[in-house]
């Protein structure tokens, strides 16, 4: 009842988390961490039918309106390019500098648009699926090279004078990509762990080969409001046209069809759950 700027009927983007910015974590820049960020929940969760935003999400900048010019389709990529852009925000970028994203699914995909976005001249996508590896050479990139081919660092390395790309992204669970990342990034370049591990996920890593390349590892969870009101801006300007990643649509009927579809990814990139009325 205290909510004043939304009214019923409202067609809204809403945030799940919603951090304090007061925080020793909020004041560090590491709004994710904060606690009263991992408060903030929808209730039951976001997949419900029906859910609630907690009060402090809306008086926040944690509910969005959607402009009419605004399908729902693109409000639903607002998240995750959201976190793609939290990403982004850890990096330093030069012009001329090149970037490699191990794991070219919807988020790796988005990592390509915003490699465009940033001006990087040169953009190496890896992944062992071959229709993903296909679906980005659409987006202009440098290459698309297959994750198991022999030849694939020296791919890189002749194509960046011989130095390895500035920034890997790892935009997969694979703990191969995290060691080929350190493998095929320069001396003093930077690796971010973007993709979401197997809880427990242990790697066996050259530390020596990270100390002696002075490599910066950065792990990237995550979006705060700030990051999702950005990416929601890159949306409303066409910067981002991130329809072009939706390959299948399922009614909400099917659910459970379209999350086989999603965990296999064989001949899909982004999937949506939608209703009947907006189906079409």
């Amino acid at each position: 009842q205290n909510v004043k700027n939304f009214k019923k009927g409202d067609r809204v983007f809403v945030h799940h988390h919603v951090p304090c910015y007061s925080c020793h974590y909020c004041l560090h820049g590491n709004e994710t961490m904060c606690e009263k960020y991992s408060e903030t929940n929808l209730l039951p969760c976001g997949l419900a039918e029906e859910f609630v935003v907690p009060e402090w999400n809306v008086n926040h900048g944690g509910v969005i309106k959607i402009p009419d010019s605004m399908s729902f389709d693109d409000a639903a990529m607002i998240e995750p390019l959201a976190c793609c852009i939290r990403t982004w925000n850890k990096i330093q970028l030069k012009d001329s500098d090149s970037v490699a994203i191990f794991g070219v699914g919807p988020t790796g995909m988005m990592h390509v648009m915003l490699s465009k976005v940033h001006g990087v001249q040169d953009i190496f996508c890896f992944d062992v699926n071959d229709f993903r590896l296909d679906f980005a050479k659409k987006f202009g990139i440098t290459e698309s090279i297959k994750s198991t081919d022999p030849k694939a660092q020296e791919k890189i390395l002749k194509k960046t004078q011989n130095r390895g790309v500035d920034v890997a992204i790892v935009a997969t669970g694979s703990l191969n990509a995290i060691t080929q990342a350190v493998e095929f990034v320069r001396k003093g370049g930077t690796v971010v762990l973007f993709g979401v591990p197997s809880r427990d996920a242990k790697l066996s890593l050259d530390v020596s080969k990270v100390y002696s390349k002075e490599i910066t590892i950065t792990p990237s969870y995550a979006a705060s409001d700030t990051d999702t009101m950005n990416a929601f801006k890159l949306i409303q300007d066409n910067k981002i046209n991130a329809r072009k990643l939706i390959t299948h649509k399922f009614d909400l009927s099917e659910s459970h069809k379209a999350l086989e579809y999603a965990h296999k990814g064989n001949d899909s990139m982004k999937i949506i759950i939608t209703n009947s009325e907006t189906l079409n």
